[in-house]
């Protein structure tokens, strides 16, 4: 593996060959070939300015993104994540195709994907996690109950709320909100979804939000964007609230932001700049998906 980007620059021939006079006439005419270079976009600088970004990725010509292959909301090969319209929009910002690369997102993802130089960025990753070199974030979001709208638990906005001591109660096996569940005394009322599965097959989250939809549970305890989405596609009307009020829990607001090798500066400047300037893009494609936004106040963002 790279530890550091290889240099775009080559030693320089001296430019004055002794006793060659044409030699001079050629340095001269060179020198001023470079002054032209400089004063034109595309010259010479930037053209070595482009080698130096575009040598740390696999294809300069291509936005080879790592994700999941059967994982919506965020992404599948068919194209149809969030993740898949960010890749799509950054592609067309750049000027590039898209491309992936599909790996299970569980244990050896990274490993197998972005750290084997298979792929150039993972589009959605917590930021904290130093697995990854991280890029700035590009959205705030959280763990939210989701209810159904005419139900008994309308208005619930925290695992405190005592009627939860006789709710049937979604909660993925060691997320977040587990923990605000042990701390009210609520662990009876649980049924208990899988942390990890492989995505290919099944998907422990979409059989809540199903179970929810069907009346089996009251209320799902899960990750923001995943129950956003599937809120939109519920037959009932589908309640998504954040859970910010959990007081001596884990913390259940996240930044997200894109992954690159630790190596790739460019790369993540890059991709920063992308950020920045196409913020109101990334948050419409995110509110279509029913992703619940959140600003550094834990407010909701409102389009």
């Amino acid at each position: 593996m790279r530890t550091s980007p290889p240099s775009s620059k080559r030693p320089r021939r001296n430019a004055w060959a002794p006793d060659v006079m044409a030699s001079a006439k050629k340095s001269i005419a060179f020198a001023i070939f470079a002054l032209i270079g400089l004063a034109l976009p595309g010259g010479a600088v930037g053209q070595d300015a482009e080698a130096e970004d575009s040598i740390e990725l696999i294809d300069p010509h291509v936005f080879r993104a790592c994700a999941d292959p059967r994982n919506l909301p965020f992404s599948n090969e068919a194209g149809e994540g969030f993740e898949n319209k960010i890749a799509e929009l950054f592609a067309r910002k750049l000027g590039k195709s898209v491309a992936y690369t599909f790996y299970p997102g569980a244990t050896g993802f990274i490993r197998n994907t972005l750290n084997a130089h298979r792929c150039d960025v993972v589009l959605g990753i917590a930021q904290g996690d130093d697995i990854v070199q991280p890029t700035s974030p590009y959205y705030r979001t959280s763990y939210v109950a989701a209810y159904r709208a005419d139900g008994p638990l309308k208005g619930l906005d925290s695992l405190s709320d005592p009627r939860l001591k006789t709710a049937r109660i979604g909660i993925v096996a060691g997320t977040p909100p587990a923990t605000s569940l042990a701390a009210n005394g609520l662990l009876g009322q649980i049924k208990s979804y899988a942390l990890v599965v492989d995505t290919r097959f099944d998907s422990s989250t979409r059989e809540m939000m199903d179970d929810l939809d069907h009346g089996e549970i009251d209320v799902a305890l899960l990750w923001g964007p995943i129950a956003g989405y599937y809120a939109l596609k519920a037959k009932t009307a589908t309640t998504v609230v954040p859970l910010l009020k959990e007081q001596d829990s884990p913390p259940m607001v996240y930044r997200i932001v894109m992954g690159v090798r630790h190596s790739d500066q460019n790369w993540k400047r890059s991709l920063n700049k992308l950020i920045s300037e196409n913020q109101n893009e990334i948050q419409a494609i995110l509110r279509s998906y029913g992703v619940p936004l959140l600003n550094e106040n834990d407010q909701p963002i409102s389009p």
